[in-house]
C-alpha cells in the first residue's frame, strides 16, 4: 500500500486501500460507493443499513443486502412505514439479516418519519442532497490521512442534528457521513484511485433534485 492509501490490485487498477480483496467489496468499491443516488428507495436502503451496520464490518452488511431487500420489501419506504408487531416478530427471526430488534424497530420508525420529509419536500432525495457540501469546504487532496480526519463533518453532523429532531434513529454523524460517502453527496475515493475520476465525471454530470436550491450549500443553522 503506498503512503496515501493506494493499492495496486492484481487487475493492475489502483483502488482505495478499504476496498480490500473480497470480489464483493471491490465491486462495490469500483461501481456503487460514491457515485450520486436520486432514487428514494435506494437512499432509504442505504440509510437504513449504514445502522445496521454499526459495530460490524461493511462486507458483513454487504453479504447480506440480498436478504435485507427480501425481508424489508425492497426498502419500499410505504411498505415498511406499516410494518407491525407480527413483522418485527419475522425479522427478529429472520437469520438472513442481522437480527437486532432495536435496528429493526428504527428501520421502521425512520420509514415513518421518510414519509413525513417526503410529504414536506417532494422526495428523499430534495431533502438529502441540500446537505451535499460546498466544494470549497472539501480537502484540497483526498488521501487516507485526510478520510481519517472526515469520520465526521460539520454537514454530517448538522444533518445528523436535523434527523434526529425529525425522530430518526440510528442516525449519528459518524453514520450519516458513511451515508454520504457512499450515495455521493461527497467523493472521498483517494487521489490515485482508478474510481475518482468516474464518481467525479458522474457528479459533474448529475442533476440535483429541487432545482437551483440544490446547488446551494447547506445550512448549517438548523
Amino acid at each position: 500500500m503506498s503512503a496515501n492509501g493506494l493499492v495496486r490490485h492484481d487487475d493492475g487498477v489502483s483502488r482505495c486501500w478499504w476496498a480490500g480483496s473480497d470480489p464483493l467489496y471491490l465491486r462495490y468499491h469500483d461501481e456503487e460507493w460514491g457515485r450520486p443516488v436520486v432514487d428514494g428507495r435506494r437512499l432509504f436502503e442505504k440509510i437504513c443499513l449504514e445502522g445496521f451496520q454499526a459495530g460490524l464490518s461493511w462486507l458483513t452488511i454487504l453479504r447480506k443486502r440480498e436478504a435485507f431487500r427480501q425481508a424489508f420489501a425492497d426498502f419500499d419506504i410505504s411498505r415498511v412505514a406499516r410494518f407491525g408487531a407480527r413483522d418485527i416478530a419475522r425479522l427478529v427471526g429472520d437469520a438472513g439479516i442481522v437480527r437486532h430488534r432495536g435496528k429493526i424497530e428504527s428501520a421502521i420508525n425512520n420509514a415513518r418519519r421518510a414519509e413525513a420529509l417526503m410529504g414536506e419536500f417532494g422526495s428523499l432525495a430534495a431533502y438529502i442532497w441540500q446537505w451535499e457540501p460546498d466544494a470549497k469546504s472539501r480537502p484540497r487532496r483526498i488521501t487516507r490521512a485526510a478520510l481519517m480526519d472526515l469520520a465526521v463533518t460539520p454537514e454530517s453532523s448538522a444533518l445528523s442534528k436535523d434527523l434526529k429532531r425529525r425522530g430518526w434513529t440510528f442516525v449519528g454523524p459518524t453514520t450519516i457521513y458513511a451515508f454520504m460517502q457512499a450515495v455521493g453527496l461527497v467523493n472521498d475515493h483517494i487521489d490515485g484511485c482508478a474510481s475518482r475520476t468516474a464518481v467525479e465525471t458522474a457528479r459533474t454530470r448529475f442533476k440535483r433534485p429541487g432545482g437551483a436550491d440544490a446547488d446551494k450549500p447547506a445550512r448549517m443553522d438548523r
